[in-house]
């Protein structure tokens, strides 16, 4: 992902007189605003990813829809795949001011609606709006990085939206949890929009001036490619067609799960660089790396909670809170990525990290013997999170450095929707099998207390772990293959 010089506008046709190098890094004054600004937007959907958690069961039973639960968490996901697709194309046209504006007024529009629904299809009809809106917001950001921060900068602003996560991670369910109980769970989602104004505010003048417009201003207007809209639209149903053939293991599933993949694979062909699929060299090897190790690791955590209540007897709080901390470790992975001296050791260090987190995972089952302490657990998960701290940041600072300035929207789309599509795919698979052996459903399993969960056999938490662990191996071959080829880097 490259990008012009920090106080150089990609608009301009001609370099303005040389500045001198900004004092302070991503805080001094150059980029203060611009910084303070984006990071509290990751911020605030980090909080509302963490809060709204706690909030969804409380919020299906008043509407009388926990049928629909599930769909309240894939409707989001399946519409960010749209709006990931639209936002790659909008921001290398366009610049990403608009897809940034438009995502986040779609993302608060989406809270307030499943806030203020009367019934469950309004509920999720706002996660739909909500996650499209999310999509456009995450492309754009990665977009203004490329154009406003120069190359010696991004993995520190990388770092910075990693730590935006540790805080919520902590606090988010607890907070959630309070406001849910004494003001009502639609305070949970109609509050985050207000907030939404504050960094809009601080952030939105600094992206005017250094990331607005085409990356090439003499270039002539390139029209939005239809057919790239079209495998957008493809991938977001048929993931939604795959989640939903996962939730419902009958017979008659096969069929809706079946047209959900013949949509798929031709959707990610056309949408993911080309040779992704076999991990070419360069970009595409990033690109899938991003979706080996961000799916692996979402598809492991989400069984952790459900295995401490129902295997270990914790309660819901305190499994959640179990995991909370290692916020923190992946907070400082990605503080060492962004080190001066890793620079020449990247690469070494994203495959070192993901080792740790393929070990990690096939670790997690040890809890499942009654002589090993729970305690060991947060340990274990703890130094998978430092793993993905390394993995992620590094990650998105080598698909900066490998996109020309004119396609850093369509690769930094690429990179969400691998991420996305692998936490489809691999939860919607772990899902099926921890069902099939015996698991029970895992459509309410925040609600891990009930009894259908507490019946759970400990084989069909091994069948999910040890497999997504070797997935995750997978990722470390994937990792050694992040150098371009002689001569083929870009930027």
């Amino acid at each position: 992902m490259s990008a012009t010089e920090p106080q150089t506008s990609s608009s301009a046709t001609t370099a303005p007189p040389p500045v001198p190098e900004p004092q302070g890094g991503v805080l001094g004054s150059a980029h203060r605003a611009l910084t303070i600004g984006i990071v509290t937007v990751v911020l605030l959907i980090a909080f509302e990813a963490t809060a709204v958690g706690t909030a969804m069961p409380v919020a299906a039973r008043e509407l009388d829809g926990v049928g629909l639960y599930a769909f309240a968490f894939s409707s989001y996901f399946t519409t960010s795949l749209f709006g990931m697709v639209l936002a790659g194309q909008w921001c290398d046209r366009q610049g990403p001011l608009r897809s940034l504006t438009t995502g986040i007024a779609a993302f608060a529009a989406g809270l307030v609606l499943s806030g203020t629904a009367g019934a469950m299809w309004l509920f999720v009809l706002g996660r739909a709006v909500q996650g499209l809106g999310g999509g456009l917001v995450i492309v754009a950001l990665y977009v203004v990085v490329s154009r406003a921060y120069d190359e010696r900068l991004r993995p520190a602003i990388m770092a910075a939206f990693a730590a935006s996560w540790v805080v919520p991670s902590i606090v988010g369910p607890l907070a959630a949890g309070t406001v849910t109980e004494h003001l009502g769970w639609r305070w949970v989602f109609v509050g985050i929009p207000v907030l939404v104004v504050f960094p809009l505010l601080i952030a939105l003048p600094a992206i005017r001036r250094t990331a607005s417009g085409p990356a090439d201003p003499t270039a002539p207007p390139v029209a939005f490619d239809r057919r790239r809209i079209r495998l957008a639209f493809g991938i977001s149903v048929g993931a939604g067609l795959l989640q939903y053939a996962a939730q419902d293991l009958r017979w008659l599933s096969l069929l809706p799960g079946a047209v959900g993949a013949a949509l798929l694979v031709p959707a990610v062909l056309g949408l993911l660089p080309s040779g992704t699929y076999r991990a070419a060299r360069g970009l595409p090897a990033v690109v899938l790396l991003r979706g080996v190790a961000a799916g692996s690791f979402i598809a492991a955590e989400s069984f952790i909670p459900l295995m401490l209540v129902t295997q270990r007897g914790l309660s819901p709080t305190l499994a959640g809170f179990s995991l909370a901390p290692a916020g923190l470790t992946w907070a400082l992975g990605s503080w060492v990525q962004a080190r001066p001296w890793a620079e020449k050791y990247r690469e070494r260090l994203v495959v070192g990290g993901m080792a740790v987190v393929a070990v990690c995972i096939a670790a997690v089952p040890l809890v499942l013997i009654e002589t090993v302490p729970v305690w060991l657990l947060a340990v274990v998960w703890g130094l998978a999170c430092f793993g993905m701290g390394l993995v992620m940041a590094a990650g998105s600072v080598l698909l900066l450095k490998l996109s020309a300035p004119e396609e850093a929207g369509a690769n930094s789309a690429a990179l969400q929707i691998s991420d996305a599509l692998a936490n489809v795919v691999l939860l919607a698979g772990g899902g099926a099998a921890f069902a099939a052996l015996g698991g029970g459903s895992v459509g309410m399993a925040h609600a891990a207390a009930s009894s259908d969960a507490a019946a759970s056999h400990p084989g069909a938490f091994a069948a999910v772990f040890l497999p997504i662990a070797c997935v995750a191996a997978v990722g470390v071959w994937v990792a050694s293959r992040l150098s371009p080829a002689r001569g083929a880097e870009t930027g």
